[in-house]
């Protein structure tokens, strides 16, 4: 099994006649025939987009709106590639056209952009992943986003990730392993987003596929803070599963952004060791490094 996304996912691309969306998308086409569907433009609906896929020719239809491209093809996800000016509305239009799953890449929108699409998100039945992130992939299945699907095997172990680079780390290392994985999600690390670390760990814990889960924080804000406290409360009630955890950023200096917007520890929180040591509290097993997080979970199991 797997959480968010599998095979029957059908995703319209908005963004999709630019640079970055044209090579995401065919990377994802070419990964086990990802669906995606249609792509979405204001100004060139009612054309076609043409890609090269495995070295044919692939197209897919444009649509004036998200609305429409939804009527039209049945999709239930989408995902954004627009510049950061427009990609904030490009969000909303995908939340009033009730798209159930939403995927934002784009770096860079401003906050003031995403409170207002925090706002309409409370009031919508529609869950956003990102801004700022690489995306969702479930091995042999579905790919939205920028992950690199050559490192991916299907497996067992659950990954969620604020820093995208990490993710591709914790992949490949299980991947190394043996082990696999059902899903790998990258939140992103902006300070206004979408879905947080609770919502993937709430899946993970329910899905019968994920046997591990492993989780990536970084410093600044207090979502790993409060994911672990939310794990303790599930472990009291019977749910819990082996976990392998890393928070990157130990060495930051106090009132400095290291990488992600949201990575920055001011007013003495968000810190590294406070949020180590929540993990721990736990019951995670956290990694001394990022290079060993597939040995730690090996290790882990094997203590089991």
């Amino acid at each position: 099994m797997s959480i968010i996304v599998n095979k029957d996912t059908k995703i319209i691309v908005q963004g999709l006649t630019g640079k970055t969306g044209t090579f995401h998308t065919e990377q994802a086409l070419a990964y086990y025939g990802t669906q995606m569907v249609a792509g979405v433009h204001p100004k060139k609906g009612g054309t076609n987009w043409t890609g090269t896929v495995a070295g044919e020719e692939k197209s897919l239809p444009i649509y004036a709106s998200v609305k429409e491209a939804k009527e039209a093809t049945g999709a239930n996800a989408s995902v954004v590639y627009v510049p950061p000016a427009g990609a904030g509305a490009a969000i909303i239009e995908a939340i009033e056209a009730e798209i159930p799953f939403i995927v934002c890449i784009t770096e860079g929108i401003p906050v003031a952009d995403m409170v207002k699409v925090k706002a309409r998100l409370e009031k919508s039945n529609s869950r956003l992943l990102g801004p700022n992130c690489p995306g969702i992939l479930t091995p042999e299945e579905c790919k939205i986003g920028i992950m690199p699907g050559s490192i991916f095997k299907k497996g067992s172990v659950g990954i969620v990730s604020r820093s995208g680079t990490l993710t591709y780390e914790a992949v490949f290392q299980t991947t190394q392993e043996g082990l696999g994985q059902t899903t790998a999600v990258g939140i992103g690390g902006d300070p206004v987003k979408g879905t947080e670390f609770i919502d993937v760990l709430d899946q993970f814990l329910d899905d019968p596929a994920t046997e591990t889960i492993i989780m990536i924080g970084e410093i600044g804000g207090s979502a790993e803070e409060e994911a672990a406290e939310w794990l303790k409360e599930q472990a009291a009630k019977g749910r819990k599963k082996p976990m392998v955890g890393f928070i990157a950023g130990r060495t930051a200096p106090p009132g400095r952004t290291m990488g992600h917007a949201g990575a920055v520890i001011s007013g003495g929180k968000g810190g590294a060791e406070d949020k180590i040591a929540a993990m721990e509290a736990a019951g995670i097993a956290v990694s001394p490094s990022p290079a060993k997080l597939g040995k730690t979970l090996v290790e882990l199991l094997a203590k089991a």
